[in-house]
């Protein structure tokens, strides 16, 4: 944990007058001078995307236990004095106990970057499962002044009140300087804590925005369809996501699940090589967006993958917001196998001192052009790049396509302190191999998928003349709902500690051996290996309705291939069966037909999960 101490000059404040009003933006001074200032040309679109940010960043999703405080009540006018003792006693003891301590503020203060084309605002929600990155172009303020650097900004309550209050059809101005000048203000200086588990949720989204990713082009109208869609159904049981329809050369279609509400989008064609679908979830931290949707002119979704934050650029004129949700707010064991998917490889440091220095003196520069500068391949200067975010000394801005120099923190974060969430996961990737230590012998026994609720993993794992046999169910939302294991660590304490280590090295392994094997089904040499499979292909017809979509149900089993198809939802199905005299001619005849089938437009439902 690293305790970092501000210092503000005074607090941010607005005043307003009789005729014109003005913003002013309290710096912490730690930096250097660091400033930015100018006459705003359009005071509400920089009110309502600065409350946009702040929204997500006072949002927190997260479960709330009840207060039983009047329960306790009740049961003490029933008599049962001994339980309402009890709890006061504890509340006594807690407040005489800590009641004199102040807490400090968990993470950092919103992170304010000047750039030579733009002043850009990053902040991360209180259960840091979101991010957002304002960019406000220069065109947004007349006579600009600025001092180029990266600091902190208070954003307190009080100043988020008075930002609310903004007349917009005054003359607005504003200042973020770090040396500012009021009559009867007093510095405020502050202390915060900043844990390792912060920055590595924070660092973890700049890392995962380099990473390759398919764009989903909306228009306005479909962000407000969404937004409003959300807002008027409550989903009460899974699946509870946002799946993405992509198809080559046709535009993006949203489904709302579980209803299954078809979205047909109005912006540009997907522009993939190949159909998929992908499915995002926390979908509720959307509603925070609804500000900034009279401003949006066009919106972009990027899609990692499963398990792997989303983003949403949101294209308002003058001034860009990019946010970024993640799938584990609420599964810090699965985020295990997708921050692992997140580490670039191995690279010495002169390589990423030299790629940040050549920001720091060129400016914002695209992928080809690091690489073309540095004599290296695209693909180790990805590496290289991703390893810099990770420290903190570089920003990839998703909107524009470039990488720009951003210091976090005074010094480069440590990489080694952010790799692993708790001391067990770091061991569970050494019984896989990842470090010194040699690895455990890990197999996967048995998958059991349930129908409609998920699949249960069962494993082997064999390590110092000992085996252990972890199991866990994972539901359709990729979250661990049940787990159990033959270690001590579980039989003393089950869950109530968290997974122990043989549990967190079957789910890696799991993830890693599943990603492997759809890599190897692109291949030649790996669909050799393939003699029994089914996959379910879907095709949606946007003219008949919600329930015209056209399904495939295609089957390999050694020399025999099965097809099924539906035409619609509900219709009866026509079934086919082909024999071949070999294995290697059934295998061949099998991918050819889900190629035409990908051709045709065809979906691949088994490989959204995957």
């Amino acid at each position: 944990m690293t305790i970092l101490k501000l210092a503000y000059s005074a607090p941010s404040e607005t005043i307003t007058g009789p005729t014109s009003s003005r913003v002013e933006l309290a710096l912490d001074g730690g930096r250097g001078t660091i400033g930015v200032m100018g006459q705003v040309r359009d005071p509400e679109l920089l009110r309502d995307a600065i409350l946009t940010a702040a929204a997500l960043m006072q949002s927190d999703l997260r479960y709330k236990g009840k207060d039983r405080t009047a329960y306790l009540a009740h049961l003490m006018k029933q008599g049962k004095r001994a339980t309402a003792a009890i709890w006061e006693a504890q509340k006594a003891f807690l407040e005489s106990a800590y009641g004199d301590e102040t807490p400090r503020p968990r993470g950092l203060d919103p992170v304010l970057t000047i750039d030579p084309d733009e002043v850009s605002l990053e902040v991360f929600s209180r259960d840091e499962s979101a991010y957002a990155r304002l960019a406000l172009n220069n065109a947004l303020f007349e006579a600009r002044g600025a001092s180029h650097g990266t600091t902190l900004a208070d954003l307190s309550p009080a100043f988020l009140e008075q930002i609310e209050r903004i007349r917009t059809y005054q003359p607005l101005a504003l200042e973020a300087s770090t040396s500012l000048v009021r009559k009867n203000a007093a510095p405020v200086p502050r202390e915060i804590e900043v844990p390792d588990a912060w920055l590595r949720g924070f660092l973890q989204v700049q890392s995962a925005a380099t990473l390759p990713r398919a764009v989903a082009h909306l228009g306005p109208v479909d962000l407000y369809n969404v937004l409003f869609t959300l807002r008027m159904h409550k989903a009460k049981k899974a699946p509870r996501a946002l799946r993405f329809e992509l198809v080559p050369g046709a535009r993006p279609r949203v489904v709302v699940e579980p209803w299954e509400i078809a979205l047909e989008c109005h912006g540009e064609p997907f522009s993939g090589s190949a159909p998929r679908i992908v499915r995002i979830y926390g979908r509720q931290r959307l509603q925070v967006l609804e500000r900034a949707l009279p401003h949006v002119t066009a919106a972009r979704v990027h899609l990692l993958g499963h398990g792997l934050p989303s983003f949403w650029v949101l294209d308002m004129g003058l001034a860009r917001l990019t946010v970024a949700l993640t799938s584990w707010s609420e599964s810090k064991w699965a985020s295990a196998a997708s921050f692992d998917s997140l580490m670039p490889k191995a690279n010495g440091p002169a390589a990423t001192s030299a790629a940040v220095s050549l920001l720091a003196q060129r400016g914002p520069l695209p992928l080809s052009e690091i690489a073309k500068a540095t004599a290296t391949s695209p693909e180790e200067t990805r590496a290289v790049l991703q390893r810099a975010c990770l420290e903190g000394r570089v920003l990839f801005d998703l909107d524009r396509g470039v990488y720009r120099p951003r210091a976090l923190l005074a010094e480069p974060v440590d990489t080694a302190r952010i790799r692993y969430g708790s001391e067990r996961e770091a061991t569970a990737h050494r019984l896989l191999g990842d470090g010194a230590a040699p690895a455990a012998e890990i197999a996967i026994t048995k998958i059991h998928t349930i129908a409609g609720e998920g699949q249960e993993i069962s494993g082997e794992v064999k390590h110092a003349r000992r085996t252990f046999s972890p199991r866990f169910t994972i539901d359709v939302e990729g979250q661990v709902r049940e787990a159990w294991c033959n270690c001590p660590t579980y039989q003393r304490s089950a869950m109530r500690e968290g997974p122990c280590e043989h549990m967190i090295a079957l789910y890696v392994f799991e993830s890693r051996a599943r990603a492997e094997a759809e890599r190897l089904r692109t291949t030649i040499e790996g669909r050799k290996l393939v003699r029994a499979e089914t996959r379910v292909l879907m095709r949606r017809d946007p003219r008949g309705g919600a329930d015209a979509v056209e399904q495939v149900r295609l089957s390999l089993d050694d020399r025999v291939v099965r097809i099924e198809r539906r035409e619609s939802a509900g219709a009866e199905g026509r079934f086919q069966r082909m024999w071949f005299d070999t294995d290697a001619e059934a295998r061949e005849a099998y991918f050819a037909r889900l190629d035409e089938l990908a051709d045709k437009g065809f979906i691949d439902t088994e490989a959204s999960t995957a």
